[in-house]
């Protein structure tokens, strides 16, 4: 069968498979034909050698965390036959830590725990794979068309079930979610915090183009300039830039007793000139949390799948702003300067076997 792969650590390794092994019996009891794989930042860091695992005896790592497909079949009868369905990215490390003996692997404290498509596991961008039934989360069979956006929407969902952890510890009544970066994930945090019927801002450098119009339709204000220069203070911050400036901007901007969930990663490498003592007096004597927020785990995913069958699809639809075949899998690793989110489409290519 076909898959697209690296080699970890090689930059230009980037090749489609013809006849990569059919998926393990040891992989998991649950066959699943692909219907698309999502790419991401973290897909084109890899190709680019920055990092990525191959599975152990394996030189070459199928690439793809982002997926949808359909089960082939499913000898524990946990699923059906035609069933849709999204494979859950990291698996818990073998010893394991105190959370993920507990189910809680995207806070993982040993940084043992393997993920599809980016360390020790192949991932999905291949035209069948295999998972364990507590791996594979079922979705709306209406999301054919757009559940492969179950990934990076479970990021979110885990990024605002901490928010909401935290908000607990005080009488908590948010209004106002700022979310800076209208990439994937910042816009579907915004949904999410459509759905908590939150007053939404979002922060973009977009002035025009489709960036515009998909905040608009969930309701939410969109703004282009400084966050410093935004005239209220948010309850909810949620950046999804890494953008240096950006993240210090929001933690000095977010309202007293505010959270800030910083959900981007920045590249590193800028110093910037910055008052961080009165940065902490801010945080000190307002009572604000900043955090991190990274993965998800079942909990999150099954929440996410919940969200998605609540959104509307044309919305959802309009996120994927490019479907690209397999045949022509190096294109979807280009994006484009109008690109949202790019999917490799594996029922659109003729020659699947």
């Amino acid at each position: 069968m076909r898959a697209v792969t690296v080699t970890p650590g090689v930059p230009g390794s980037l090749r489609l498979l013809h006849d990569y092994p059919e998926p393990a019996t040891e992989e998991g009891a649950v066959l699943v034909e692909a219907v698309a794989v999502g790419v991401c930042g973290t897909d084109i860091e890899i190709i680019d050698g920055q990092y990525g695992e191959a599975p152990p005896g394996a030189e070459r790592l199928v690439l793809g965390h982002e997926s949808l497909g359909r089960v082939l079949e499913d000898p524990t009868g946990t699923l059906q036959a035609g069933d849709l369905v999204a494979g859950i990215v990291r698996h818990p490390d073998p010893l394991p830590c105190p959370n993920c003996a507990v189910d809680e692997w995207d806070m993982c404290r040993n940084g043992l725990f393997t993920e599809h498509g980016i360390k020790g596991l192949p991932g999905f961008a291949r035209e069948r794979w295999r998972l364990q039934p507590r791996f594979a989360v079922g979705l709306d069979p209406d999301l054919d068309e757009v559940g492969v956006l179950l990934e990076p929407t479970s990021v979110v969902v885990k990024a605002w079930d901490h928010i909401d952890r935290i908000g607990r510890r005080a009488e908590w009544q948010p209004r106002t979610a700022l979310i800076t970066g209208a990439g994937p994930i910042g816009l579907l945090a915004a949904l999410l915090a459509s759905q908590r019927g939150l007053s939404v801002h979002v922060l973009d450098r977009a002035t025009e183009g489709p960036k515009l119009a998909l905040a608009g339709a969930l309701g939410a204000t969109y703004h282009s300039g400084p966050v410093e220069e935004l005239d209220f203070e948010p309850d909810v911050i949620v950046e999804c830039t890494g953008a240096p400036v950006v993240v210090l901007e929001a933690m000095c901007k977010v309202a007293p007793t505010g959270i800030v969930c910083l959900a981007g990663v920045s590249t590193g490498g800028r110093t910037i000139d910055f008052d961080a003592g009165a940065l902490n007096r801010t945080l000190v004597l307002e009572n604000n949390v900043v955090f991190g927020s990274v993965n998800a785990n079942r909990r999150h995913w099954d929440a996410a799948a919940e969200a998605l069958a609540r959104a509307d699809r044309d919305w959802l639809g309009s996120l994927i702003t490019r479907r690209v075949p397999l045949s022509e899998y190096a294109s979807a690793y280009s994006p484009g300067p109008e690109d949202i989110k790019v999917v490799i489409d594996f029922t659109a290519s003729p020659e699947r076997r």
